[in-house]
């Protein structure tokens, strides 16, 4: 299992970062909150989160970048939320921070959730109550 990721950033786009580390370029997808904190770094560390998907006929495996644990934690809480996937995910990172996210779920903001992109009220109530703890 890889902790996190540190070396050269060697490309950058609102989705993704490339980190190379030891010759190798690792591609990592990112949120609008983990790419405003690198942007303009040379150097840069991003915690990991690995995602294999088998079965069918695309087998993947995706490696997700944070800036900071704490991104990182949210991150696995809300992948085990029912009808919440890594994209939708990464989605509600990019549009709220961590610290945003843990007062709308704390406060049971239904309303915040639901303004982001792919997100219903039954999806937003879902990630309210299975979180709030």
């Amino acid at each position: 299992m890889i902790e996190y990721i540190r070396g050269e950033l060697a490309d950058l786009t609102p989705a993704l970062a490339v980190i190379e580390a030891a010759g190798v370029g690792y591609a990592l997808n990112i949120s609008l909150n983990t790419y405003t904190a690198i942007q303009g770094k040379k150097d840069v560390k991003l915690y990991v989160h690995e995602s294999l998907v088998t079965g069918g006929r695309d087998d993947s495996f995706t490696l997700y970048g944070f800036f900071n644990q704490q991104e990182r934690t949210l991150y696995r809480q809300l992948i085990t939320v029912s009808g919440v996937g890594a994209n939708t995910a990464r989605m509600i990172l990019s549009s709220l921070t961590p610290a945003e996210l843990c007062n709308v779920i704390a406060n049971g903001d239904e309303r915040m959730l639901k303004g982001v992109k792919g997100i219903g009220m039954k999806t937003a109530q879902r990630i309210i109550v299975d979180l709030k703890d």
